[in-house]
C-alpha cells in the first residue's frame, strides 16, 4: 500500500467523522417532558399489543386442542 492511498483512506474517515458530528449538531433532541410522554406511550402499545397475542395465541391452542379431540367414528 503506498502512502498516498493510506493518506487517502485518512482523509476519507476524517472527512465521514466530519460529516457524522455535523449531522449529529442538527438533532433536535426531546425534552424530558417529551420523552417521558413517548416512553410511556410506547410501553402501553407494546403491553397492549402483548396481551393482544397472548389472548390470540391461548385462543388459537384451544381452539386446535379442541378441534384435535374428536375422534372419527
Amino acid at each position: 500500500m503506498s502512502k498516498n492511498d493510506s493518506t487517502a483512506k485518512q482523509s476519507k474517515l476524517s472527512s465521514f467523522w466530519k460529516g457524522v458530528k455535523a449531522e449529529f449538531k442538527k438533532i433536535i433532541w426531546p425534552d424530558r417532558d417529551t420523552l417521558v410522554k413517548q416512553l410511556i406511550a410506547v410501553l402501553c402499545v407494546t403491553v397492549i399489543t402483548a396481551l393482544l397475542i397472548a389472548v390470540i395465541d391461548f385462543g388459537a391452542q384451544n381452539l386446535i386442542e379442541w378441534l384435535t379431540t374428536f375422534k372419527a367414528n
